[in-house]
């Protein structure tokens, strides 16, 4: 069973930075899952933020190009999502997903808060 766990939110003020990570575990073939940031707002649908295929084939949701990058380091089993200029809409909490064939995995999310 896969396991991803995710770290790095918390609090910024607007115009800041956060990096998140995910770490997966769980005898998991790492470099051949499409890994993809997520956020929930309250009381909003999910929406994906993010995503990395491969190495280094990226995507992005419209809101978030040119603030937000993603990477993932395959030795550490780990996806990041590099945060900048942070606005109070990027409020949310922040899922990990891990998905390749029919198989798709989720963390429990992490709390961002962008406020003054």
């Amino acid at each position: 069973q896969v396991q991803l766990v995710e770290s790095g939110g918390g609090l910024v003020q607007p115009g800041g930075s956060l990096t998140l990570s995910c770490a997966a575990s769980g005898g998991i073939f790492f470099s051949i899952y499409t890994m993809g940031w997520y956020r929930q707002a309250p009381g909003k649908q999910r929406e994906l933020v993010a995503a990395i295929i491969g190495s280094s084939t990226t995507t992005y949701e419209d809101s978030v190009k040119g603030r937000f990058t993603i990477s993932r380091d395959n030795a550490k089993n780990t996806v990041y999502l590099r945060m900048n200029s942070l606005k109070p809409e990027d409020t949310a909490v922040y899922y990990c997903n891990a998905g390749v064939g029919g198989a798709n995995y989720w963390g429990q999310g992490t709390q961002v808060t962008v406020s003054s």
